[in-house]
């Protein structure tokens, strides 16, 4: 049976010596943050997930949602129970508004609450999820009636939310949507259209479920520029809060899927649903982004936190597992064969999970701090430049967060052998859940390209000049410190294989576009690599810092400083490769005519 314990030592040492709690003491809703409030969120948030909702991660796996004749759907056995207890203790309330019912502490402290959950059991974490982008978006363009109508049960978990974007016509090119929303008198729409793949689209957990839905107005262009948002109700609410007649707006099946079974995923039916209009008419791509940002960021989270699961589960079955004899002689002559972990081939395999999970959990939680600064921080530079980082780094979480994730679970999987295939281990449903995470919010190769498309040109290309700086000048003061020296140089020649490789693109980019979309998928991991390196130096400075001085957990120090040296040496070379993949270009990609991929 798998099992799982939340990395709350590693995420303090992250919260502590990168994200820099403290140092922020002066931002709003920072002062909360106490060591002492931080701790316990992570120890009781942590004690939750690992006794309520990890022992129904492979009850939801197996049994799955069932839809009913009425199109009402039962999620897991279990599940309705967890949510309660969810609910009843606040989780959900950690990073909201305080007027609409929320504790107001950081985004980046319930960041590493979501981790958790998500590692315990991503299925059940997407309910509680996919709300908080509906309440991101109605916090940001709501009108004043619409906050106070649904937030504060939102906010609570009361009642659900959703995403309602894609179409069986269009996934990434939102302008191809066909649901239409008709105008009527006393100022609501009529909404008729149909929306598949919709994650926690009808559910038995919440007694309402608030859809903010993509559709077109009478009239609107036929593309992007014509989308408007709507919010649509599942059930419809009562001025006085309280809840009316059913919306005609239905689940007409459940997705039968590779993996994340315990989360509905849902066809929607708009039967001329009543809805009202979010923010001003054929501006809903706009809402629309503010959704998408918050749930890439939470996808890339998923990467990490299914990652984080599988590599324990991986460690646990080398240390008991026993096959052959180390290549140096017996480890242990008194038994029949060594353990897994003197094979450095497991070794290996272990090592470069470890890497890249501390420190795309880290990478994670200052990207969430960047976010807290956007809104929250004291001066308009500060708020800008937390603007800019986020803004690169979204689509470089969300994407290398993702493509690191399912490709660590099925590296602990391989760690298994045989067992890691049948499915009582429980490593395949790993694999299969995180599969997905690659796939929605904007697959991965949207996810480059927007990075190389957009975001790079963008004011300039201000932000990504920033991360340059930023890494580059920590670089330098790093190779004044012994401790850090060869780190920092090798970090420096990574960096420098980065700027090489956007420069490249600046100069051969205009004269054709596909060089930028042939490299595209290559420069956003030549970027996470890099912002991990960035991660992965600062906790080596602090844990160096920390030994010298006699102070924490010496096992804990050394071990970040061995596994730093492991991502110096066997994973930042991997930043030449990136560039050279670039600078090959467009043309062996589109070359061969379409008739010759499947030449016989």
């Amino acid at each position: 049976m798998p099992q799982y314990t939340p990395p709350v030592r590693d995420t303090r040492f992250v919260l502590e010596h990168v994200v820099g709690l403290d140092r922020h003491a002066n931002v709003d809703g920072f002062a909360a943050a106490t060591p002492d409030t931080v701790d316990a969120v992570l120890e009781e948030g942590g004690r939750f997930v690992a006794e309520v909702l990890f022992p129904l991660n492979q009850v939801g796996d197996q049994q799955g949602c069932t839809r009913h004749e009425d199109g009402s759907v039962t999620t897991p056995p279990g599940f309705k129970e967890a949510y309660r207890q969810f609910v009843e203790s606040g989780w959900g309330t950690l990073s909201a508004p305080e007027a609409f019912g929320g504790q107001a502490m950081p985004h980046v402290v319930s960041t590493a609450f979501q981790e958790y959950m998500i590692s315990a059991n991503m299925a059940f974490a997407m309910y509680p999820g996919l709300a908080h982008g509906a309440i991101a978006a109605l916090l940001v363009k709501g009108s004043d009636a619409q906050k106070a109508k649904y937030l504060p049960k939102m906010v609570s978990g009361e009642w659900g939310g959703t995403m309602n974007l894609t179409e069986p016509q269009c996934g990434t090119d939102l302008g191809l949507i066909r649901t239409r929303a008709e105008p009527q008198a006393d100022g609501s729409y009529r909404i008729t259209g149909t929306k598949i793949f919709i994650s926690a689209g009808e559910h038995d957990l919440t007694d309402n479920i608030i859809h903010l839905v993509l559709a077109k107005t009478p009239g609107a262009p036929d593309s992007s520029k014509g989308i408007s948002l709507f919010v649509v109700p599942k059930v419809m609410v009562n001025d006085d809060g309280s809840l009316g007649a059913r919306n005609a707006v239905s689940c007409g099946s459940i997705e039968h899927k590779m993996g994340i079974h315990g989360n509905s995923t849902c066809v929607m039916n708009y039967d001329g649903a009543t809805g009202w209009l979010v923010g001003e008419e054929m501006k809903g791509l706009a809402a629309m982004f503010i959704m998408m940002n918050a749930a890439r960021l939470g996808v890339g989270l998923q990467g990490l936190a299914v990652a984080e699961t599988a590599y324990q589960n991986a460690v646990h079955y080398a240390r008991d597992r026993r096959q052959g004899r180390a290549l140096t002689g017996p480890a242990e002559p008194g038994e029949k064969a060594d353990t897994l972990f003197v094979h450095p081939d497991v070794r290996r395999m272990l090592m470069e999970a470890k890497a890249w999970t501390e420190g795309l959990r880290a990478l994670c939680l200052w990207g969430a701090l960047q976010v807290d600064l956007e809104h929250r921080a004291g001066t308009e530079d500060e708020r800008q430049m937390a603007a800019d980082l986020i803004g690169l780094l979204t689509p470089v979480i969300k994407g290398v967060g993702t493509d690191k994730g399912y490709e660590i679970a099925t590296t602990a999987q391989q760690v298994y052998g045989g067992h890691g295939y049948i499915q009582e281990w429980g490593m395949e449903q790993y694999v299969r859940d995180a599969r997905i995470a690659q796939i929605y919010e904007g697959t991965n190769g949207v996810q480059a390209m927007d990075l190389v498309g957009r975001k790079l040109a963008q004011n300039g290309g201000r932000a990504v000049q920033a991360l340059f700086r930023i890494v580059g000048e920590e670089v330098a003061a790093a190779k004044g410190d012994p401790a850090t020296a060869d780190f920092a140089d090798r970090l420096g020649k990574a960096l420098g294989e980065m700027q090489a490789a956007t420069m490249w693109f600046m100069a051969n980019g205009m004269q054709n576009p596909n060089h930028v979309g042939a490299g595209a998928v290559s420069y956003m991991h030549l970027t996470g690599l890099v912002a991990t390196g960035l991660m992965w130096l600062r906790m080596a400075s602090a844990a160096a810092r920390l030994k010298a001085a006699g102070e924490g957990d010496a096992a804990f120090l050394d071990a970040k400083l061995v596994t730093a040296r492991f991502f110096a040496e066997r994973i930042l070379p991997d930043a030449g490769a990136l560039r050279r993949k670039i600078e090959g270009g467009a043309d062996s990609v589109m070359a061969l005519p379409e008739e010759m991929f499947l030449a016989a």
